[in-house]
């Protein structure tokens, strides 16, 4: 497949790190994903959002470093959101029981403010 190049980009706010993630998310990119988050300093009480607008594709793989994504803001003491996340995948955390796994929200700034 061809598609969007991958990326993760991070930038840093008062209420926590906002991860943009562009392109396929799956078994070849979600440990770019992973280390992008791993790298992350989170305070408690701030919150991790990760935007999926850019995401044109996730398997299991991605879905997983999500999870994870969610295992390193809890651990800070911090929260964590989605943000844009496509129809497509928010249908597939629904089939799979992950509808309520994480908080969505429309955008990045909408999930700051929570």
């Amino acid at each position: 497949m061809t598609g969007t190049p991958f990326s993760v980009t991070t930038r840093t706010t008062g209420a926590g790190a906002v991860v943009t993630v562009l392109g396929e998310l799956d078994v070849a990119t979600a440990p770019r994903l992973r280390a992008g988050i791993e790298a992350l300093t989170l305070a408690a009480g701030q919150r991790l959002v990760v935007d999926l607008a850019g995401v044109t594709f996730c398997d299991s793989s991605g879905i997983s470093a999500l999870i994870a994504a969610r295992n390193v803001a809890e651990a800070a003491g911090a929260g964590v959101a989605l943000a844009a996340v496509p129809g497509r995948l928010s249908r597939t955390f629904g089939l799979i029981g992950l509808g309520d796994f994480f908080p969505t929200y429309p955008s990045a700034e909408a999930a700051l403010r929570g």
